[in-house]
């Protein structure tokens, strides 16, 4: 399951072994300062849930482990049938606008990160 550090200066999305096949991508690093807000989401599935052009593995509703380009930017979602539930960091430089990221207590991701909400 994927998850949000704080490691120096960034904000790292580790990814498991599986969600790197399934993404087609590596853990994902910003710096700190790129950072707008991180959200609590009730509803992390239907969050991921964009029509565009998407690489990697969505299921909507199931799984959603993927980088989608919507028309209002880049996502990278990773969430799991587990994990409805999850959070949503903006991002205002890097190669994505937003990360998704289902976990099974968003509010002490939040807490733990200690990021602009």
């Amino acid at each position: 399951m994927a998850e949000l550090a704080v490691e120096n200066d960034e904000l790292v999305l580790h990814l498991s072994g599986a969600e790197k096949a399934e993404s087609l991508h590596r853990d994902l690093r910003v710096p700190l300062s790129a950072v707008t807000s991180i959200q609590v989401l009730e509803d992390a599935h239907g969050a991921a849930d964009h029509p565009g052009l998407k690489a990697g593995t969505r299921l909507p509703g199931v799984v959603e482990v993927a980088s989608i380009r919507t028309a209002d930017g880049k996502i990278f979602a990773a969430v799991h049938r587990a994990t409805p539930r999850g959070v949503r960091v903006l991002l205002h430089e890097g190669s994505y606008d937003e990360w998704i990221v289902g976990c099974p207590d968003p509010e002490a991701v939040v807490a733990a990160l200690k990021l602009p909400t």
